[in-house]
């Protein structure tokens, strides 16, 4: 059989090329030959060319359409949506021989429906997801949604506010037509264009590992957010209110320090290509270079910090007192610690001035752009000044000088204490505390704690990987391509490509991930790692002097996950498969 492979899915990530690779090697067992197609956001499409079409015996399209259909005319073609071709490949291209039927362009309308999902009718659901670092949550809490909503028959957008900022974006017709907004966010989204849409607020982690219920319960909870607005009761309330807090305000400015706090790393590492001391001579490359990392990346990025935990507060008028804020921790040298204070008074003070200062009518329109920066810039400086200020950087000095000094045993126990927290939720809040923490004391050029939380970021998603190879006999089919994803996943620093294995066995993968990072990260703060730049996985290696010492660090890594993959092939019990499917 000579068959042409297409496939297709709604948010153009990962379950595409998921996919296509389940159903080539299905084909490739079936002793058929494959041509495949494969449309996503990930990279370019190739089209199969006019000979493969015309040589082709089938042509088997996963996806809502039949892509440029006017090709396919008169062939052999069987259509369906992509979540069918997930549980059973083999199953898939069986029932695609026997149901493929001569194709007209424009005959049909719809993919075939998936028994017993789906049904015309659906309630028209719009959302955005958003975490802090915008790579891995924000897509994969998309492409969830996105199936879990197709498998109930609810038509569904969503759009990703992510590190490269917002993609496929919502038109104000979709809104309008919407019947609820779902928020996945772990930071602050705009949201006065879903203005009198009912709004349903949860964290990307929820709707990554349960979005089916996520959107259930919106359809039942959600509600029009006024200042009229009735509360919500009972557990979902207190629940949306614990998202809206204090950790969600930190985490929104976290998000936009980040960038500056990557990129500000990454040039000072480059200044040191050319040598450690190199940048101290005046007008050469390497001094360019540490001027604009360290003296302008990093020295923005407690203000950035600061004005964006006020903006998650207060919107727009949080943003100047915040800032200045920030700075003013930054000279008087409270450091990160001064910068998450101000940034919190800062936003406060202007939400107070807002809601409760008034003023008439003739001089409102004054409020925000010269009472709340005056009122809330000037409470924010003088309490920074006289009250913050000395003891908060006496507080991060001491922090500072006991990291710098502390013997071998406090750095074990310190660097196994940060791994375990990594390790815990896999990009929930517990990971984002030690996560948040190591990248403020790079403010201070503290770097060996950030070098141990990287590396132990990494362990659970390629220990998945090892355990997959390892104990074969154990992992099921699908289980066994989850775990080659997540073991590129861990590579690249994203952790989130073991949440398949702990969603399913959180009893084991949860501990053996936790003893992993630990003894990675112990490792890694005794060996005295230091990383200039606070994402980008073993990739940062491409970078001379970004990590040191190398070799030491990648044996922290190697030595970490082969005792989660070792462990978890150990205690793994056979015949228990991982939900890989977003719908399942």
């Amino acid at each position: 059989m000579n068959a042409i492979l297409i496939t297709a899915c709604p948010s153009g990530m990962a379950t595409t090329f998921l996919a296509a690779r389940r159903l080539e090697q299905a084909a490739e067992r079936l002793g058929w030959q494959t041509t495949v197609e494969m449309h996503g956001e990930l990279e370019p499409v190739r089209p199969v060319s006019a000979e493969a079409i015309e040589a082709a015996d089938l042509v088997i399209v996963a996806a809502d359409h039949v892509p440029d259909p006017q090709r396919f005319k008169g062939k052999p073609l069987f259509r369906a949506t992509i979540d069918q071709a997930l549980p059973d490949p083999g199953g898939f291209l069986e029932r695609a021989r026997r149901e493929a039927e001569a194709f007209v362009p424009g005959g049909e309308t719809h993919a075939t429906p998936a028994p017993g999902t789906g049904a015309p009718g659906g309630r028209p659901i719009v959302a955005v997801t958003a975490c802090p670092t915008g790579v891995a949550h924000t897509f994969m809490a998309a492409e969830a949604l996105a199936e879990a909503g197709k498998a109930l028959g609810h038509p569904i957008r969503v759009e990703t506010q992510g590190s490269v900022g917002a993609q496929d974006q919502l038109t104000e017709a979709e809104i309008r037509d919407a019947e609820v907004v779902i928020l996945a966010c772990d930071i602050e989204v705009d949201p006065t264009r879903f203005a009198g849409k009912r709004i349903y607020r949860t964290s990307t982690g929820n709707a990554l590992k349960q979005p089916k219920p996520t959107i259930e319960a919106a359809l039942a909870e959600a509600a029009v957010e006024d200042g009229s607005a009735a509360p919500a009761s009972g557990g979902e309330a207190k629940k949306s209110l614990k998202e809206r807090g204090v950790y969600k305000h930190l985490l929104t400015g976290v998000s936009f320090m980040l960038p500056m706090v990557v990129a500000g790393g990454l040039l000072i590492a480059l200044s040191f290509v050319f040598g450690i001391e190199a940048f101290q001579e005046e007008g050469t490359l390497p001094a360019a270079l540490m001027q604009i990392g360290g003296g302008t990346a990093f020295a923005l990025m407690v203000p950035v910090l600061a004005g964006y935990i006020a903006y998650s507060i207060a919107d727009r008028p949080g943003i100047a007192p915040g800032m200045i804020g920030g700075m003013l921790a930054s000279e008087i040298g409270a450091g990160f610690i001064g910068g998450i204070l101000a940034g919190f008074l800062a936003g406060y003070v202007a939400k107070a001035v807002t809601r409760y200062v008034k003023l008439p009518a003739s001089v409102e329109s004054l409020k925000p752009i010269l009472i709340i920066p005056l009122v809330a810039s000037l409470v924010t400086g003088l309490v920074m000044i006289y009250i913050v200020g000395e003891p908060v950087a006496a507080i991060l000095s001491g922090l500072t000088t006991f990291l710098e000094n502390m013997g071998s045993t406090n750095a074990l126990l310190l660097g196994g204490l940060l791994g375990a927290m990594m390790c815990f939720d896999m990009g929930g809040p517990v990971n984002k505390a030690a996560y948040t923490f190591g990248v403020g004391l790079l403010a201070s050029e503290t770097y060996a704690p950030m070098a141990a939380i990287m590396a132990a970021g990494m362990v659970p998603a390629i220990g998945m990987g090892i355990s997959s190879f390892v104990a074969k006999s154990k992992f099921s089919e699908p289980e066994r391509e989850a775990g080659k994803a997540s073991f590129v996943l861990g590579f690249c620093f994203i952790s989130e490509g073991a949440i398949p294995f702990a969603a399913k066995d959180p009893l084991r993968v949860i501990p053996v991930s936790m003893v992993g990072g630990a003894v990675t990260g112990a490792l890694s703060m005794l060996f005295g790692a230091k990383l200039m730049a606070p994402h980008g996985g073993i990739f940062v290696l491409l970078i001379p002097n970004a990590i040191t010492p190398v070799l030491l660090y990648l044996a922290a890594i190697v030595i970490g996950s082969l005792i989660t993959g070792l462990g978890y092939a150990a205690i793994k019990r056979g015949g228990q498969a991982v939900a890989v499917e977003a719908s399942a």
